[in-house]
């Protein structure tokens, strides 16, 4: 009894007191490290907000870095105890390529949407078109946008087909021109109803005066002529001074007694001879 008493004391001085040492200096070194990471990720932030960066890649990056961080400051932690950390770190990289490959489309959107945010071609509350949609923009995520089209529907769009394809920006300038065709028939007063068009939509409700309403010859055609009607206005104005332009060409059109040209027809002579 007494030798296994002698032979636990014995383990105990040479291998579990040692490890216990090593555990208690483990312990310390993760508050310590932990600590130091949250002082790095509170400098991180306070940088990034400094620079007016999106507060979505502020949160990303500062979850990024700090598992970063944490996984290294384990590792060490394991090798100071004396734990094998080759085979983990290898396990841990099998498990990377293993994620990277199933998740190579999720991962794709998430990369694009890093550049959405730091390229930064449309804002929350911009109306963009791109990936056959049309809409406002009301969340840019790290995997996909929400577009509220006009007819109020909600549609998420993965970020790698929006950064993929030509992206259509119509709020980005602070005026917007609508220009809507009107044909005519030869033979026409054309100036007579060119300064009809300009003082009609020159009266349409939000449509800018300066620049000024402007009627153009566009292009000849059998028929005659087709007039473009130019008028600008601001990016939110623009459906209801589409339709109210098209309400004062109308309107236009019909005081001055002019009609639209019909559409020509094919005429079949019969055979002679």
């Amino acid at each position: 009894m007494e030798a296994l008493i002698q032979q636990l004391k014995t383990l105990a001085l040479t291998d579990a007191l040692p490890f216990l040492l090593k555990l208690g200096g483990a312990l310390v070194l993760w508050f310590i490290g932990r600590t130091v990471i949250g002082g790095f990720q509170r400098v991180l932030h306070l940088t990034m907000q400094k620079r007016k960066i999106d507060a979505t890649l502020i949160r990303y990056v500062e979850s990024l870095f700090s598992s970063a961080l944490t996984i290294l400051l384990l590792l060490g932690l394991l090798g100071m105890l004396g734990i094998e950390t080759t085979s983990f770190a290898a396990l841990l990289a099998a498990a990377g390529i293993a994620i990277g490959s199933a998740w190579s489309g999720l991962l794709s959107n998430f990369a694009a949407g890093v550049f959405l945010l730091v390229l930064r071609p449309f804002r929350v509350g911009d109306e963009i078109t791109s990936g056959e949609v049309t809409g406002m923009v009301q969340e840019i995520g790290l995997f996909v946008t929400a577009i509220d089209t006009p007819d109020n529907l909600r549609i998420f769009v993965g970020n790698s087909r929006l950064l993929g394809e030509n992206i259509v920006n119509l709020s980005h300038h602070p005026n917007r021109r609508i220009t809507i065709k009107v044909p005519l028939v030869h033979g026409c007063d054309v100036p007579a109803v060119k300064r009809a068009l300009e003082a009609r939509v020159a009266g349409v409700p939000d449509v800018l005066a300066q620049p000024a309403v402007s009627v153009e010859v566009e292009e000849f055609t059998v028929t005659g002529p087709v007039l473009a009607v130019q008028a600008w206005c601001k990016p939110p104005s623009a459906n209801p001074v589409k339709d109210g332009m098209g309400q004062a060409i109308q309107e236009a059109l019909a005081l001055s007694g002019y009609a639209l040209p019909m559409q020509s027809q094919n005429l079949i002579l019969p055979k002679t001879g």
